[in-house]
């Protein structure tokens, strides 16, 4: 007797060309037939469909070889069996949907009623009959072995950039380079721009060794955007983990097909390879473009909705949401995990990039006790060959019950350190705002708070076992992010503006630690308050970059910020796919000053160890050195280590903070910052010690690096430091 079909090996999910065919497998666990549906456009638009049914299940998964099936094809898949939506079971056959394993996706989701799987206006009511193939995107066959035969190989050149050396700067490909003059104008926008030279030497010239994408997935528009006629620009929507927006390919590539589009953003990685930069992705296996109950039809959805779709256990079945985007992919599932395991496989041994950062990271880690740090996906990322030496960073939270777990992570993944942006902006503008207002004094950690965040934020990512194993690299540190305010508008803006959006203002983080130095926007240009005030907030500008870049831990730059991007107040800009959200590189003479500084803070990282270690400090002595000289200690205006009480003076704004590093004839830093209103007289830490001198290096109060224009100091000497001002010292081992 032939074996059970629950029994017979299938081959990988996905479409697989072969030398005569291809092999499909799909996993509908609770189908009772699947149909393959290959699918032939028309040149007058209509569909010519042919059907091809599936073996199965074996193990819940429907497969076949189909002999003569060739790339560049279209397909789909149609289930049938129970439509019981009370139960979470929605097999419609009516609805054509893509293959959550396809390697490329052509067209849009048309918003008709037909891409509903359910009769109109009831979710739980009876299954619509309408066919939806005219109305949804379409998986394409791509034949992804032989072009890794045919193009350069991204994953041979990988630079492999040690975390201590990391800067990263995350973008959107099409806002990158959208205004950019001195790209081909049918290249921006595209793949094809990040690899080109003029892309890649700004990122150079500033000193960044990572780009991170937002999200390159192929994506779809939620219908409420689509009724306001706006779109997902960020992408944070996916419609297919494997395959890429081909929206964000050149218009040849998007002509020539899928294949095409797939090349087109391997040899981007390439060229940046070639460069020296990484390439990290923004993913998001959270959630999916299918919303809540009463969502599109277009993938999962129909294929397995119990089996993919985190539900409440209860009749009717609802979905429940830890992402804020009406459904959750249910991570106690091991097909959900083996989903996102065999997608970052494709992209790091395909696509040959060298990271991903995790969107909303702990819906990634929950069971059915809640988040678990040694959740069996995280423990896939840390074992899985294909993941060694990549870059894992996880945004560690969601909107569920326990959903802030920043510091809880396992090694080796990084996190992004929302504690280090509130701590800087807090200081910088929010605590200062208060003071101009003549308010009492902020009554919170203050200066201990910010100096935790300069060291690295060991009381986050200290706690492992061993103690302090993961370093500071572990924290990404930043100010900004896609998601909220620019650096710009953080100093322009005191509340939101998100008209533009179209929700009433009730979008994006009212708390966003803001301060606007006394002018809502930009200001009237004639008014000389105004240039008063642009100086002011500029300074502020380079207090956060310093505060930032020379930080312990692993910078991260918002794209734009180095120029003095605006986003017109709009802290929540998901949905503006136009100048609002693309970096504009027409530049006014301030905005080349804070380029140049950036170059310059960035500079200094790169050029003293000290700035860029990948242990925690211990204020301890290094090996061989006196005890009066620890690799990290504080001082006070005077010149004085800081005491128990300096710690917890809420009035406290003057800090000084000296770092050392084991390496051979490296410099001392000593990083000076005075967060008072007025100027302050400092004395230069280190008094007493005769081996050195400081050099000044940089300074807040200076639009450019102006290392020649100050003596030398001994430690001890007496300087005045500007208000809300940071400055920079260099100790060299004298001659």
């Amino acid at each position: 007797m032939p074996p059970s079909p629950r029994h017979v090996a299938t081959p990988p999910l996905g479409v697989h060309v072969t030398p005569d065919g291809v092999s499909v497998a799909v996993l509908a666990a609770h189908a009772t037939a699947v149909d393959l549906c290959l699918l032939d456009p028309a040149p007058d638009g209509s569909l010519h469909e042919r059907r091809v049914p599936l073996e199965g299940p074996s193990f819940g998964v429907w497969h076949a070889y189909v002999p003569g099936v060739e790339p560049g094809q279209r397909y789909g898949f149609r289930t049938h069996g129970a439509w019981d939506p009370a139960a979470g079971l929605r097999h419609n056959p009516a609805k054509l949907l893509v293959d959550p394993y396809a390697r490329g996706v052509v067209g849009r989701v048309d918003l008709d009623e037909a891409v509903e799987g359910f009769a109109p206006g009831d979710a739980f009511g009876p299954a619509d009959p309408r066919d939806s193939a005219p109305h949804v995107p379409h998986s394409v066959v791509v034949d992804v072995e032989g072009l890794r035969a045919r193009t350069p190989d991204p994953h041979a050149n990988r630079p492999y950039v040690p975390w201590r050396d990391t800067v990263v700067y995350e973008a959107h490909v099409r806002g990158l380079t959208m205004l950019h003059p001195d790209l081909p104008e049918e290249l921006r926008g595209t793949y094809a721009a990040l690899g080109h030279p003029v892309v890649v030497e700004h990122l150079t010239r500033l000193g960044i060794t990572a780009i991170e994408l937002l999200p390159v997935h192929a994506k779809s528009d939620e219908p409420h955007l689509v009724a306001k006629g706006l779109t997902n620009y960020w992408g944070y929507n996916t419609l297919g983990f494997f395959a890429p927006e081909p929206s964000y390919a050149t218009r040849a590539a998007q002509d020539a097909g899928s294949g095409a589009v797939l090349d087109e953003v391997r040899t981007a990685v390439h060229a940046l390879h070639e460069a020296g930069i990484e390439v990290l992705l923004d993913v998001v296996y959270n959630h999916t473009c299918e919303g809540g109950v009463d969502g599109p039809h277009l993938s999962w959805r129909g294929l397995d909705n119990t089996g993919y779709y985190l539900h409440d256990g209860n009749v009717p079945a609802q979905l429940v949401d830890t992402t804020g985007t009406g459904n959750t992919l249910d991570f106690r599932r091991p097909r959900v995990v083996q989903l996102a395991l065999d997608s970052l496989r494709y992209w790091a041994d395909v696509v040959g990039v060298d990271g991903f950062r995790f969107d909303l990271a702990v819906t990634l880690g929950r069971s059915f006790a809640g988040y678990q740090p040694d959740h069996p996906f995280l423990v896939a990322l840390q074992n899985d060959p294909s993941f060694a030496n990549l870059k894992l960073v996880a945004e560690p939270w969601d909107v569920g019950p326990g959903g802030w777990r920043t510091g809880q992570f396992p090694p080796p993944m990084a996190e992004w350190n929302d504690r280090f942006r509130d701590a800087a902006r807090q200081f910088w503008l929010a605590d200062v705002a208060r003071l101009r207002r003549g308010e009492p004094g902020p009554g919170h950690d203050g200066v201990r708070d910010l100096a935790t965040r300069l060291a690295g934020s060991a009381d986050l990512f200290g706690i492992s076992d061993p103690p302090l194993a993961r370093g500071p690299v572990a924290s990404v540190n930043f100010v900004t992010a896609h998601d909220g305010f620019t650096l710009r508008d953080l100093v322009t803006y005191d509340r939101k503006h998100n008209e533009a959006n179209g929700e009433d203002g009730r979008d994006g983080s009212g708390d966003n630690r803001s301060w606007n130095h006394g002018i809502e926007g930009a200001g009237d240009p004639r008014d000389p308050e105004t240039a008063r005030v642009a100086s002011l907030r500029a300074r502020s500008m380079r207090n956060l970059l310093a505060t930032l870049l020379l930080s312990a831990g692993t910078p991260m730059l918002t794209a734009g910020d180095e120029l003095g991007r605006t986003q017109g107040g709009n802290n929540n800009a998901y949905c503006q796919d136009d100048a609002t959200s693309w970096v504009d590189w027409d530049l006014a003479p301030w905005q080349r000053e804070l380029l140049d500084s950036t170059r310059a803070l960035l500079a200094l990282r790169r050029e003293h160890p000290a700035l860029r270690v990948d242990a925690f400090y211990r204020g301890t002595p290094l090996p061989g050195d006196a005890p009066s000289q620890p690799d990290l200690a504080w001082y006070d205006a005077a010149g004085e280590p800081f005491t128990h009480d300096d710690w917890h003076d809420p009035e406290a704004r003057t800090l000084q903070m000296m770092r050392r590093t084991p390496v051979v004839g490296s410099s001392h830093v000593l990083v000076v910052l005075n967060g008072a209103l007025s100027p302050m007289e400092v004395a230069l830490a280190g008094r007493g010690n005769t081996d050195r001198r400081w050099r000044r290096a940089w300074g807040s109060t200076s639009a450019t690096r102006a290392m020649t224009t100050h003596p030398d100091r001994e430690p001890g000497d007496r300087v005045l430091l500007d208000a809300l001002a940071v400055v920079v010292y260099l100790a060299e081992p004298r001659g």
